[in-house]
């Protein structure tokens, strides 16, 4: 009787096999920031991803197989970014991998996965050189703001709604306030307009008095700011200790954590770019994510919940992404992966519907048209509206 049971047991395994290797799960892998001063953006991210997941998965997945996340957290640290993609690349062969919440990590992570010929989509870091990288085979993709479109959109914000004649920019000193002080000066020089001067901060810094001191001497009218959460919160309490309050246009890093805790009350007077807000009228996608988003996570009660929405959308709309480059491929080889976001046609995402986002020319599906503005009330991110 034994053996015929296990002769059973064996002629099912025969019968299932092909399906449950068919049914196997496409892993995609996330490097993010999970703790420390960003984890809120890395759980934006995460939450994002996962209601895009389980989307897809209830229509019978990407070629038949369910899609699965697997994280690693990076701490916002180029060093730990790089070995966790090494480990989702090599131990969990991923079929492709999100990642770069902060530009240095995104840099440190590109010539890993050119190398390894893995494809690499990004969600939120904007550094320009991230996906004009200049390697002969890109790997690199990103849904999300690029700095030197971003730097164009400030400028013409700024002058629109302030009526910015010379600017001062203070920026973090790392390879992202680098991109940003590239991208605004031509952005500038495009505009007729000559900054009043430009000063940096590390990104500990506690007092940020001396750079702003100088802006200010200078006849700065209007402060352009690049930095993430910990040390743009330490600008805004400089000016306070110096009781200058100039309008501050800024990058997206405040959205990041929780600058409204860091920063304290004048925390609102910082306008940032964004590329999505759950507010207003929104699509149907807006409205089928919003209530996913509702029915899986308890604190989401609104839209002012949902923070940093710009980290929800991008990374719903990269996971869209990625799966349709792995259905025109066909299959989940790396490579025929990469070639598949060429071919991709439409895209109905969160933040835009996609028409042919890619080309082996151009791998940022946003521009600066798809940006909107925000600003921080309490600690909700909320659209500006100038009052």
């Amino acid at each position: 009787m034994f053996r015929n049971m296990a002769g059973a047991a064996f002629s099912t395994a025969l019968l299932f096999s092909s399906g449950a290797l068919a049914a196997d799960p496409i892993k995609i892998g996330l490097v993010t920031a999970l703790s420390g001063q960003s984890a809120r953006a890395g759980e934006a991210l995460t939450r994002g991803a996962t209601i895009a997941i389980e989307e897809i998965n209830a229509k019978g997945g990407v070629l038949g197989r369910p899609l699965e996340l697997v994280r690693r957290d990076d701490e916002s640290n180029p060093a730990k970014g790089l070995i966790a993609a090494r480990e989702l690349i090599q131990r969990e062969k991923v079929a492709a991998l999100i990642g770069g919440l902060d530009t240095p990590v995104a840099l440190a992570i590109v010539p890993f996965v050119n190398n390894a010929k893995m494809p690499f989509v990004v969600p939120w870091a904007a550094g320009t050189a991230i996906t004009q990288n200049g390697a002969s085979s890109n790997y690199v993709f990103r849904v999300s703001a690029m700095d030197d479109e971003v730097d164009k959109a400030i400028v013409q914000f700024a002058r629109k709604t302030y009526d910015t004649k010379k600017p001062g920019l203070i920026l973090v000193n790392n390879p992202w306030g680098e991109s940003n002080e590239h991208g605004l000066k031509l952005a500038m020089k495009a505009a007729g307009t000559e900054p009043a001067g430009i000063e940096k901060f590390e990104g500990n810094d506690v007092d940020v008095v001396p750079q702003l001191s100088r802006l200010k001497q200078a006849g700065a009218d209007t402060l352009f700011l690049v930095g993430n959460v910990g040390p743009a919160s330490q600008v805004v309490k400089s000016l306070d200790r110096m009781g200058w309050a100039p309008p501050i246009v800024s990058h997206w890093g405040p959205a990041g954590g929780r600058f409204t805790e860091l920063a304290g009350p004048n925390a609102k007077n910082v306008i940032f770019v964004q590329t999505y807000s759950f507010f207003g009228d929104l699509s149907p996608a807006g409205k089928k994510v919003m209530a996913a988003l509702q029915a899986k996570y308890p604190d989401i009660k609104g839209p002012a919940d949902v923070t940093p929405a710009v980290g929800v959308a991008n990374a719903y709309d990269t996971v869209l992404m990625i799966a349709s480059a792995i259905q025109k491929a066909g299959k989940t080889d790396p490579t025929a992966i990469r070639d598949g976001f060429y071919a991709i046609d439409r895209v109905d995402g969160l933040i835009k519907t996609y028409e042919k986002p890619f080309t082996q020319t151009k791998h940022d599906a946003l521009t600066e048209n798809d940006y909107i503005w925000t600003r921080f009330e309490d600690n909700r991110i909320l659209p500006f509206v100038k009052k």
